[in-house]
């Protein structure tokens, strides 16, 4: 765009002040659009489970493997869509996501009305959108760095977060409300209406990406570095799919932060897989919460995710990045321990509920932004989109076979004792984090 107002390198929005990023038009969009589609997605993670719970009445294998199938394609394509990330202009990738996504609800809708709904169907449309959340997440967290300016990465992941915890505040809710009070059809047809939202939205953006595939360090592709069996040839090697792959796995492995982001986050995705299979049996069965309830329950994550957003903003800077992430990993996981242990009405469940999801929010809202930030920092231009998706790979990868191990857990060992098992593995990634460099990070970062 020629207006020089909308430009990240402009004086309004090249400094660290907030208003410039805000004037920005087409920060404004990818931020609306963003954050409609974090809605519908965690819309439709909610309310894909509870139909198969409270309609379909699926037992804790059944729960495990739709829950499994709708992380399936993390493990499935995360690597190949962040090399694809890379040479094709975000802005596409998100507005052909939403899209996908908005006819496979919808699509969903027509079944529910037409009363053809099933196991099977569900099965078919979590992996569907699953499949596209992963292309649309990968992209607009590799979009920022491409429209803001580096020293405005912090606000606008925050920004960013903040959409995405606001997404978790009305997800949640709208979720267990539509299943608990309106028809099937309309709960799904909501979800795809954020996504056609979020597809008008971003469909807006008008600044021109650059080539993605220009901004790859030369250094990256020497000939020295090359595994056995690649063929020779640069030029060829660049345009190479599987090379591309491997750059980004390279990279991350090389570095030690990254390598940590990734492994820590590996243990918690798949602990917070198993868990919220049984947390999402352990409402409504153990505890006998309506689905109103639940998704209130589950909502709490929200507020205090917001609140985690704000502190992401003023916490590493202070206090420095590692103790920042060590510190907030182990009190937000470390709250969910107390979950298997409520007993009671009501009444006296919820409030407790609300108040360990506001905290596990909170913190883990605070790892998750600053998280961003150095994987951000730390990465070049042309390889964000690789990288983004390779810890993404590492991290969400075994998430299908966590969600399944909530399953059996619940079935072998009973409910209570599968949610406290996994609530203690999650406790793991803190620990990895305060073992390794990324605990040693200071107020400052660099690199990329």
């Amino acid at each position: 765009m020629s207006d020089s107002a909308d430009s990240p390198d402009s004086p309004d929005s090249s400094g660290s002040s907030g208003p410039g990023l805000w004037r920005d038009r087409d920060f404004r969009r990818l931020w609306l659009g963003q954050t409609a589609s974090q809605l519908g997605e965690h819309l439709s993670l909610v309310l894909l489970p509870l139909l198969a719970v409270l309609t379909l009445h699926a037992g804790p294998g059944e729960l495990g493997v739709l829950r499994a199938v709708g992380q399936a394609p993390i493990l499935l394509f995360a690597l190949l869509v962040g090399a694809w990330v890379d040479r094709w202009r975000t802005r596409t990738v998100m507005v052909l996501a939403d899209a996908g996504r908005a006819l496979a609800l919808g699509g969903l809708a027509v079944a529910c009305t037409l009363g053809e709904v099933g196991l099977p169907v569900l099965l078919v449309v979590a992996f569907a959108v699953g499949t596209l959340s992963v292309f649309f997440d990968v992209a607009y967290q590799s979009s920022l760095v491409r429209l803001v300016a580096r020293d405005q990465l912090v606000r606008g992941n925050s920004a960013l977060e903040g959409s995405r915890s606001a997404a978790q505040v009305g997800g949640p809710a709208l979720g267990g409300a539509l299943v608990s009070v309106v028809a099937a059809p309309w709960g799904i047809a909501c979800g795809a209406v954020f996504f056609a939202v979020s597809f008008v939205s971003i469909r807006g953006i008008r600044r021109d990406e650059a080539p993605p595939g220009e901004s790859v360090p030369q250094e990256s592709l020497a000939e020295e570095s090359l595994p056995a069996g690649f063929p020779p040839g640069r030029a060829e090697r660049r345009s190479r799919i599987g090379w591309r792959v491997f750059e980004g796995l390279r990279f991350v492995a090389r570095d030690a932060a990254l390598r940590t982001v990734g492994l820590a986050s590996a243990a918690f995705q798949f602990s917070f897989a198993a868990l919220m299979t049984v947390y999402l049996l352990f409402l409504p069965r153990e505890l006998h919460l309506s689905g109103t309830a639940v998704g209130l329950a589950l909502a709490a994550v929200g507020p205090g995710a917001l609140a985690g957003s704000l502190l992401a903003a003023r916490l590493p800077r202070r206090f420095g990045h590692g103790p920042v992430l060590v510190a907030a990993a182990a009190l937000g996981d470390g709250v969910l321990l107390c979950v298997p242990a409520l007993h009671g009405p009501a009444p006296v469940t919820v409030p407790v509920l609300l108040a360990a999801n506001f905290v596990f929010g909170a913190f883990g809202q605070l790892v998750n932004v600053t998280v961003m930030a150095v994987r951000q920092a730390l990465t070049p231009d042309g390889m964000q989109g690789r990288v983004t998706a390779t810890i993404t790979f590492v991290g969400m990868g075994l998430t299908p076979l966590g969600s399944l191990l909530g399953g059996w857990l619940a079935e072998t060992y009973g409910l209570r004792v599968g949610l406290l098992a996994a609530a203690c593995g999650m406790l793991l990634s803190p620990v990895l984090m305060a073992l390794s460099p990324l605990a040693r990070l200071g107020r400052t970062l660099s690199g990329g």
